[in-house]
């Protein structure tokens, strides 16, 4: 007899069952003389293959004197080389039924390609190309331009952008991850020799990391990449710089006055660790507890039982020289400093007080179950392997990081927030309308007020 509907038990609801093991394919990690380093793994699920052509140079390396460039040069790049025009290279993808796209960011710039194995040369000639044979075309160096600047306004009405902005700086001060984005004026006054020195400057083999997944067999496709990339030249690369950073003496708070806002941009956080840190898993553990996952503290609080925001969330960010934390939230103009009350409450209860053992467990749980569906996709195990290699982190550490989350504890979790979740030195962002918002947010501190251009008012 079935029981009438809503009269289930609780009971009836099945327990998760034990975590299956990962059988993980063999690994190829080998440098060509030139000093092209190269990841492979075999993974035969579907006739595809997919990899990425890191280089570790980013934005971060022209940040004083043309930000952004390095996304600017990765986008160009993509538009054509010295063999084949922008039409005849979406042509040539097109008939081998693969994708291929290029972007930069603080510390890497990136070739992203995938498609049939079938095509894979033809597809590695392209990607070899453009990695040693772009051709900056002008048109399309203007054209990108345009696009860009346009972006670059629609940007400056976005609250989350601008929070961003805003918090980068304070955190970063002169320190090239300080500037996230150009101006207007200097992507006006980009030429496109910039774009060729830089390219000429880091798109070098010794600066480069392959990495690739897919229905290959390893030594086959080595040899393949061996002849198709072995013949590139290599150079010197220069490093990024790493100037001191601000001193941060205490809480402070900076509102970014946007006109009319029907709602207010929170953004709140402190400088922290890079992933290569040893406290880098527990301090992810602690922040999926805090705000890292839909069921947080922070989301059960200020979305669940106050109904303040849709998607708070907090976040561990790591680049290579810095890392930091942030805490972020979209809530109605009438309960800002409510909602901050709250994100700080929570987590200087992290910071006081152990996790229960359920709690935790659930913690480790998603987070070992998040890695492992990660890695279901040839693109997610691609990127899981080159984060490892570009990090430099152990050889064995995909193999082993359920294991290692698993055995954290709650003393791991408390550490981890006493140490970096500094609520005294956090440093809180507020974007929205100046008149509905600034005497609630007076309460955390005297803040310091700027448009939506940067400029202090």
């Amino acid at each position: 007899m079935s029981l009438a509907p809503g009269t289930e038990s609780q009971s009836a609801i099945p327990q998760l069952a034990q975590a299956r093991p990962v059988i993980w394919p063999a690994r190829v990690h080998k440098t060509l003389s030139n000093g092209l380093e190269i990841v492979l793994v075999e993974s035969h699920t579907i006739p595809k293959f997919t990899g990425e052509l890191f280089f570790r140079s980013g934005n971060a390396m022209t940040a004083a004197t043309a930000p952004g460039l390095g996304d600017m040069t990765a986008t160009v790049v993509r538009t054509g080389t010295t063999k084949r025009a922008s039409r005849q290279i979406e042509e040539d993808l097109r008939r081998m039924g693969s994708d291929l796209s290029s972007g930069a960011g603080a510390d890497t710039s990136v070739i992203s390609f995938g498609g049939l194995v079938d095509f894979s040369n033809d597809l590695l000639e392209l990607v070899s190309e453009l990695a040693q044979h772009a051709a900056f075309p002008v048109e399309e160096f203007e054209r990108e331009r345009r696009q860009l600047i346009e972006g670059l306004r629609i940007e400056r009405t976005t609250p989350g952008f601008l929070a961003s902005e805003r918090l980068r700086r304070v955190l970063f001060g002169s320190h090239p991850y300080g500037t996230i984005s150009p101006t207007e004026e200097q992507v006006a006054g980009y030429r496109v020799e910039q774009l060729v020195d830089y390219y000429k400057k880091f798109y070098r083999p010794g600066n480069a990391l392959l990495a690739m997944v897919g229905d290959f067999e390893p030594q086959k496709m080595l040899a393949q990449i061996e002849k198709i990339f072995g013949s590139w030249t290599s150079a010197p690369v220069e490093q990024a710089p790493n100037p001191p950073l601000p001193e941060i003496p205490a809480r402070r708070v900076f509102l970014v006055h946007l006109p009319g806002s029907v709602q207010t941009q929170i953004l709140l956080g402190n400088r922290a660790i890079t992933r290569k840190h040893p406290d880098w898993l527990r301090l992810t553990l602690a922040n999926s507890i805090y705000g890292g996952a839909f069921n947080s503290r922070l989301v059960m609080n200020i979305r669940e039982e106050k109904g303040y925001t849709y998607s708070p969330r907090s976040g561990m960010h790591s680049l290579r020289q810095h890392g930091y934390f942030s805490v972020g939230a979209a809530v109605r103009n009438d309960v800002v400093a409510a909602a901050l009350k709250e994100i700080f409450y929570e987590i200087d209860r992290m910071r006081e007080t152990p996790v229960g053992e359920s709690e935790l467990d659930d913690a480790r749980n998603y987070m070992t179950g998040v890695f492992s569906l990660g890695l279901a996709t040839q693109d997610g195990l691609a990127g899981q392997l080159a984060t490892a290699t570009l990090e430099k982190l152990p050889e064995d550490y995909l193999e082993t990081y359920r294991e290692r989350i698993m055995a954290l504890t709650s003393a791991d979790v408390l550490d981890a927030a006493q140490k970096y979740f500094d609520s005294a030195h956090a440093q809180i962002v507020i974007v929205g309308d100046r008149a509905q918002i600034e005497s609630q947010v007076a309460q955390f501190g005297t803040p310091e007020v700027y448009d939506a251009q940067g400029n202090r008012v």
